[in-house]
């Protein structure tokens, strides 16, 4: 007799991405998608890309097999562009999010133990649940993560990694301050935990100053990861980790496992957008569209909410964190997607069990600013219907 295929334990500690198993219903006809993290398609640098892969002719070696670390021109260029410092190294990945696995399949045994912030980026709880790390959380402040927290965890000398998402954090927004920043990078190097910087929205910010990367104030003890798929096209799937090289080697082993290496083509693609003339101009447009986003969905937020319900405005990203009256934020998801608008509940960007406050994440890159109106006033619909059902 045949014995059943079981899965692996480890399967029991991911929770599913509720983004990603209501894709088909947020994108159906008729729906309004405020759910995912998704930038303006209209806004891809299509025409870049067409003449890219034109000129991908002219270096038929891409289409050969390429070394794990990434394609030598493009690394050469980004660490020029970023000034990347002697002792460290980039690698390129299939995206940012194939950046946190390789760290966290190179770093973590079971049971070690990784600090997030409260709420935080779904996907990386997902590859540390995946990884059977003990997920300790610190609530998230206005200017970055509860200092006092993050320093009682860090003393207890357990921990070994720390994630974050400084700049216009998913999925609430917010941006550390520069004092923040400072204190995050000492607290790591005083009780040597390795920081993981995950900075997918960096580039797009649309008001106020640039501030320092967190891992500029300590290099040698941190992960610098970077995504092109907000300022190009995430279908590329290319992003890629800076760290001290002896940390970037065992990455390099595990990424030769998994899949030999990134697509080499894009890579090449890749590097004659970033180069061309017109970049800067696409990536200005952007920041501008989603300005433009942004203060329409906050307007709307405004005009057709009650009083009860509060946001925050942010100087950047793709979102923005909606809180809510004493409700069941995933019954009010429920009903907006019934009335046309889909949305994500906090409390998916939280571990099991955790009690939240009712919040929604509204994401405003991907929505044509004239749908907002329309999308906010479904939204009020669905959130007068759960409270009379309530009631």
């Amino acid at each position: 007799m045949k014995t059943a295929i079981t899965v692996a334990n480890r399967m029991s500690s991911i929770q599913p991405s509720y983004i990603r198993e209501i894709l088909s219903a947020a994108t159906a006809p008729g729906i309004i998608s405020l759910a995912g993290g998704l930038p303006a398609s209209e806004l891809f640098p299509i025409s870049l890309f067409d003449q890219a892969l034109a000129s991908l002719s002219l270096v038929p070696e891409v289409y050969q097999y390429g070394e794990t670390q990434g394609y030598p021109p493009l690394l050469d260029y980004l660490n020029d562009r970023y000034e990347v410092a002697n002792g460290l190294e980039t690698m390129v990945c299939n995206g940012s999010q194939q950046a946190i696995d390789l760290i966290a399949r190179a770093f973590l045994n079971p049971n070690d133990s990784v600090v997030m912030e409260a709420p935080s980026y779904l996907g990386a709880i997902q590859v540390f649940g995946l990884a059977q790390a003990k997920i300790k959380t610190i609530p998230q402040l206005a200017d970055g993560p509860d200092l006092i927290a993050l320093e009682t965890l860090f003393g207890t000398g357990r921990i070994k990694l720390f994630y974050a998402v400084p700049d216009f954090h998913n999925p609430t927004g917010i941006s550390w301050s520069l004092q923040h920043r400072r204190r995050v990078a000492a607290l790591c190097c005083r009780y040597d935990v390795l920081l993981i910087e995950d900075a997918p929205y960096r580039s797009l910010r649309f008001k106020g100053t640039d501030l320092p990367l967190v891992s500029s104030f300590c290099p040698e003890r941190a992960f610098l990861l970077r995504s092109y798929s907000k300022i190009s096209a995430p279908g590329m799937r290319i992003g890629t980790v800076t760290a001290p090289t002896v940390w970037l080697n065992p990455m390099i082993t595990i990424k030769q496992c998994s899949d030999l290496h990134t697509n080499l083509p894009m890579q090449a693609a890749l590097l004659f957008v970033l180069k061309h003339a017109d970049f800067p101009k696409h990536k200005e447009n952007i920041r501008k569209q989603y300005a433009a986003r942004h203060q329409k969905l906050s307007a709307a937020l405004s005009d057709k909410l009650t009083p009860d319900c509060s946001y925050n405005t942010v100087n950047g990203g793709m979102f923005i964190w909606l809180e809510l009256p004493p409700c069941d934020a995933h019954e009010v998801a429920m009903q907006a997607l019934r009335e046309g608008v889909a949305v994500v509940p906090g409390d998916v960007f939280f571990l099991k069990d955790h009690s939240v406050a009712p919040a929604l994440r509204l994401n405003f890159s991907h929505t044509p600013e004239d749908q907002f109106i329309d999308a906010i006033g479904r939204l009020k619909i669905a959130l007068e219907k759960v409270s009379e059902r309530a009631c």
